[in-house]
């Protein structure tokens, strides 16, 4: 495919999924993309539904296990919101999307670093999903003085991403750290990916540090190390994550890549798993599958999708990883939504 074709964000992107299909009905033309049924659809409005009701006055939300997370967790819900198809301006949920941004946008701070001090100790988390998120918005959004605002939000995250970075190619839990991780270091890379697709400026002597980084991450049997100097086994999430985010800088062919995907759904089954992590680990599972094509994806949805729906809390909610269920139900919505193609970062 071509290159150019993969960073254009789709103008499919800016319609809300309702719009969409509702004009696919009236034109006789299947209502749902492959794989995706009336039943799945009722999950997914289900889940959305609940995290609408959830959103607080501020426009955030925040996780109910370990640490409230608030801009990690907002920003990981507007992404699942903007999955349906809204947008800042436009949608079913489009005042959820707008709330969320304007509370993200206010959670900058002066320094770049878009956190809530108080409520955030491993500050680089919520920055780099907020980053992310709100260059998807940037595309959408039509309101000029907004969409400048947006700007220098993001130029500003971006240059903080880049001055944190490790000297071997990394990320870890903050700024000034000068360590690195995995599970960090691939949140920075999908949000410098996400800004570099929007038009924001992005080194890409960065992006191939941190492409590096993960290649030398990884062990025999394909799997990638918690850190580059950890050494011992691989993680199995972290290896799908990297596999991810490898993708989304363009290493589509790349070997390393294709050997740690392979380890990844060899160790990451759809019913459980990750050590763990098992809605984070399908996070960025399903988001390399995707990338593989219709016939791997078609198998992994089908499973997976039968999975998240038997897993649904009767309120529409999903627990995710002991962190709680705005985690858990962004995450299964991101998956659940990925075959409708309207996030930019996730698009083939």
């Amino acid at each position: 495919m071509n290159m150019i074709h993969r960073l254009r964000p789709s103008l499919l992107a800016l319609a809300p999924l309702p719009l969409l299909c509702s004009g696919m009905a009236a034109q006789g033309i299947r209502k749902f993309p492959p794989g995706v049924d009336a039943k799945i659809e009722a999950s997914i409005k289900r889940g959305l539904d609940y995290l609408v009701r959830t959103q607080d006055r501020q426009g955030a939300w925040r996780a109910q296990g370990y640490g409230a997370y608030p801009t990690a967790m907002t920003a990981l819900a507007g992404m699942a919101l903007i999955g349906s198809g809204s947008t800042p301006t436009r949608g079913k949920y489009w005042r959820s999307v707008r709330k969320a941004t304007e509370f993200l946008i206010k959670a900058a701070g002066p320094d770049g670093v878009i956190t809530v001090t108080a409520e955030e100790g491993r500050s680089m988390y919520g920055h780099g999903f907020s980053t992310m998120f709100l260059a998807q918005v940037y595309g959408m959004e039509v309101d000029s003085k907004l969409q400048k605002k947006l700007h220098t939000v993001l130029t500003k995250a971006v240059n903080v991403i880049c001055r944190s970075q490790s000297s071997a190619g990394g990320w870890y839990y903050t700024p000034e750290s000068r360590a690195d991780e995995g599970s960090v270091t691939v949140t920075q890379m999908q949000a410098l990916r996400a800004c570099r697709n929007a038009g924001i400026v992005v080194p890409i002597k960065t992006i191939q540090r941190a492409v590096d980084y993960i290649r030398k991450s990884a062990n025999s049997d394909g799997s990638i190390r918690y850190s580059l100097r950890s050494g011992g086994a691989g993680r199995p999430a972290i290896t799908a994550a990297a596999v991810a985010v490898m993708y989304n800088a363009g290493n589509y062919d790349d070997p390393i890549a294709a050997k740690a995907l392979k380890y990844a759904e060899r160790t990451l089954p759809v019913n459980g798993s990750g050590q763990g992590h098992h809605f984070y680990a399908q996070l960025y599972m399903a988001q390399a599958i995707y990338q593989t094509g219709d016939k791997r994806w078609a198998k992994y949805y089908s499973r997976m999708s039968n999975w998240l729906m038997r897993a649904q809390s009767k309120d529409g909610s999903w627990m995710g990883d002991g962190v709680g269920q705005t985690y858990g139900t962004a995450i299964a919505l991101t998956i659940l939504q990925l075959p409708y193609s309207l996030v930019p970062i996730y698009q083939r």
